[in-house]
């Protein structure tokens, strides 16, 4: 949408982001390393394809809201960038503990183009139970899950299971 004759600050940053994810699929086919914005990326595509309000930079345990009739759902974001052939162990990067939240979404990002291929959601209660676990260096003093681990306590939310038909 444009006013007044330049982009509003929404194309902008659709703009941007474009460059952006281009930028980092190509660093990561030349090095096999992630540029470092697929959480950025996250947040931004989580938000805008399930209509969540992103909060101020900095917001202590949460990086979204979700507007419902029942009262506000605080939202810690997650994204991995997973191949097909991803390795078992991949994780998550640290979930905040102790934090203000109440669900916490993880985004599967195509790492060839930071597109979304899934997102899944888990009550941020049940995660930080996991975390409490013991076993796991990671998981225990790192705050890390699985993305398997996530799963298991998670339910997909997009695309939608119902309307994903199956070939």
């Amino acid at each position: 949408m444009m006013t007044g004759g330049s982009p509003s600050s929404a194309d902008r940053l659709e703009t941007l982001l474009a460059k952006v994810k281009a930028l980092a699929a190509e660093y990561y086919s030349l090095t096999g390393k992630p540029l470092g914005v697929t959480g950025e990326v996250a947040e931004y595509v989580v938000a805008k394809t399930l209509g969540l309000e992103l909060v101020p930079p900095r917001t202590h345990g949460y990086d979204a809201i979700r507007r419902t009739a029942a009262g506000d759902v605080r939202i810690q974001i997650k994204g991995r960038a997973i191949g097909p052939k991803a390795k078992s162990g991949e994780r998550l990067g640290a979930i905040k503990r102790d934090a203000p939240c109440d669900t916490v979404i993880l985004a599967l990002l195509d790492p060839a183009t930071l597109n979304p291929r899934e997102m899944w959601e888990a009550p941020y209660l049940a995660v930080v139970e996991r975390l409490a676990v013991p076993g796991s260096k990671a998981r225990n003093d790192r705050g890390s899950l699985a993305v398997s681990d996530f799963k298991r306590l998670a339910r997909r939310i997009w695309p939608d299971p119902a309307e994903v038909s199956v070939e």
